[in-house]
C-alpha cells in the first residue's frame, strides 16, 4: 500500500504543472507590463515637458527685450547695461528704423532736470540737401578745432552716396532719408526726421536747420555763444495778411487750428531741445496740415511756426537767423555766385536792419546766409578768415 500510495503521488505530482515555473513565467509578464508603463509614462512627460519649454520660450523671448533684439535696442547696444551706454550717442547715424519708430524712440527724455553726469549742450548742425554739399570745405574750417560742441546730420536724397572721407567732419553723418518735394509735407516730413535723429544725442540742446546753400556769417566761437546765451528758439510766427499769408489757410483745419491761430515763417529755423521734442511728437496738427495745406500752401512755411505760436510762443523770437535775399520778388531768393563775393559784399552783408537779442536791440540778426552758388565757394575760402572770422 505504501508503495502504491508513493506511485500514485508521483503520477499526481507529474500530472499537475510545477508552482515554481508557473510563478516565474507570471513574474515575467508582471515586469513586461510595468516596464510599458514606465515607458509610456516617460513619453508622457518628455511631451508635457517639450510643449512647457517651447511656451517658456516663446513667453521669455516676448518678455526679454534682449531676447528679441530689434534695431531699437541694437542700435544702443554697448555691453552692459552703464549709464555710459544710454547717454553715449549712437556710433553711426545710419539705421534701420522707420519714421515711426524713429520720431517714438526719440520723443523719450528723461524728466529730471538734474543731469547724473557732467552733460556739455551740443549744438546740431542739420543739413536738409539734395545731394552733395557743395561748401563742405568752408564748414571745414568753421567747425576745426570745436570737436565736442556740435553735431552733424544731412538728409539728402534716398539714392545719393557720399564720398567723403574718413577725416572729414561730414564723414557718415547722412541720416536714413525719403524723398522730399519742395513745398510740400514731405518737406517737414525729412525737418522732423533730422530733429529725431538728433534728438538721439542727450548732448544736443540746440538745433539748427541750413540748406546746401548756406553759410556761416560769424565764427563758431560766436555762434554757439548767440544761441547757448538766447532765451529764446529763433523761429518766425507772423500774423501775415494777404494770399500768402492767411490766404492760405483752409477751414477744415478747424476746430484744431483756427485762422486767428494761423502763423507764417521762415522754413530755416533754430530751436531748443524743448521745442525739437515738441516737433516730434506731434501727432496732432501734423494730420490736419498734410491734408489741407498743400501748394500754394506751402507747408514748410506754417506747420511749425502755427504750432509752435499756439503752445510756446513767449519762447519764439519770431524771426529766424538766416539771412535771405528776397529783394528781386519770386517764389525763390536771390542767388549769389562768385562774381558777387567780394569783401565788400561780405562785409555788408547782412544789412543794418536792427532787431532784439534778450529783449535788447542788437546790431547781430543774423548768424547764416543763403542762397549761394557752388561757384562762390572760391572767394569764400579765401575771405573767411578775414571776414568772416575763421
Amino acid at each position: 500500500m505504501k508503495v502504491m500510495d508513493m506511485e500514485e503521488g508521483v503520477r499526481d505530482n507529474a500530472a499537475s504543472p510545477p508552482p515554481k515555473s508557473r510563478n516565474t513565467n507570471q513574474s515575467r509578464a508582471l515586469v513586461s507590463i510595468r516596464l510599458l508603463q514606465v515607458l509610456l509614462l516617460f513619453l508622457v512627460l518628455t511631451l508635457g515637458i517639450s510643449v512647457v519649454s517651447i511656451h517658456m520660450i516663446k513667453f521669455f523671448k516676448i518678455q526679454d527685450p534682449v531676447a528679441s533684439s530689434t534695431t531699437l535696442v541694437s542700435m544702443y547696444d554697448h555691453g552692459d547695461a552703464t549709464l555710459e551706454s544710454f547717454i553715449r550717442p549712437p556710433l553711426n547715424v545710419w539705421h534701420s528704423m522707420d519714421d515711426g519708430e524713429l520720431l517714438w524712440r526719440a520723443s523719450m527724455e528723461p524728466r529730471r532736470n538734474v543731469y547724473p553726469f557732467k552733460r556739455v549742450p551740443k549744438l546740431a548742425f542739420m543739413f536738409l540737401t539734395k545731394g552733395p554739399l557743395p561748401f563742405a570745405p568752408l564748414w571745414e574750417m568753421f567747425f576745426k578745432g570745436h570737436k565736442g560742441l556740435y553735431s552733424i546730420y544731412v538728409h539728402a536724397l534716398p539714392d545719393y552716396r557720399s564720398d567723403f572721407e574718413r577725416s572729414s567732419v561730414f564723414y557718415r553723418r547722412y541720416i536714413p532719408s525719403q524723398a522730399v518735394a519742395w513745398g510740400e509735407m514731405s518737406m517737414c516730413e525729412a525737418e522732423r526726421r533730422l530733429l529725431a535723429n538728433a534728438l538721439l544725442d542727450i548732448s544736443n540742446e540746440w538745433f539748427v536747420l541750413l540748406s546746401e546753400s548756406c553759410i556761416p556769417l560769424r565764427g563758431f566761437g560766436f555762434i554757439y555763444g548767440y544761441v547757448s546765451g538766447s532765451r529764446y528758439s529763433f523761429m518766425g510766427c507772423a500774423d501775415e495778411e494777404g494770399p500768402d499769408g492767411r490766404g492760405r489757410y483752409r477751414n477744415g483745419m478747424e476746430p484744431e487750428i483756427t485762422l486767428g491761430q494761423w502763423r507764417k515763417g521762415s522754413q530755416w529755423f533754430e530751436i531748443n531741445r524743448k521745442l525739437a521734442l515738441e516737433i516730434v511728437q506731434d501727432t496732432t496738427y501734423y494730420p490736419k496740415f498734410k491734408e489741407f495745406c498743400k501748394p500754394p500752401c506751402y507747408v514748410d512755411e506754417h506747420y511749425f511756426p502755427t504750432m509752435l505760436s499756439m503752445q510756446h510762443r513767449i519762447f519764439l523770437a519770431n524771426r529766424t537767423l538766416t539771412w535771405t535775399d528776397w529783394s528781386r520778388g519770386g517764389a525763390h531768393p536771390a542767388t549769389f555766385s562768385k562774381a558777387d563775393v567780394t569783401e565788400t559784399f561780405l562785409k555788408n552783408l547782412p544789412g543794418a536792419k536792427p532787431c532784439f537779442y534778450n529783449d535788447q536791440r542788437s546790431p547781430v540778426c543774423y548768424l547764416f546766409a543763403r542762397k549761394f552758388s557752388p561757384s562762390a565757394l572760391e572767394p569764400l575760402l579765401e575771405l573767411a578768415p578775414k571776414i568772416l572770422g575763421f
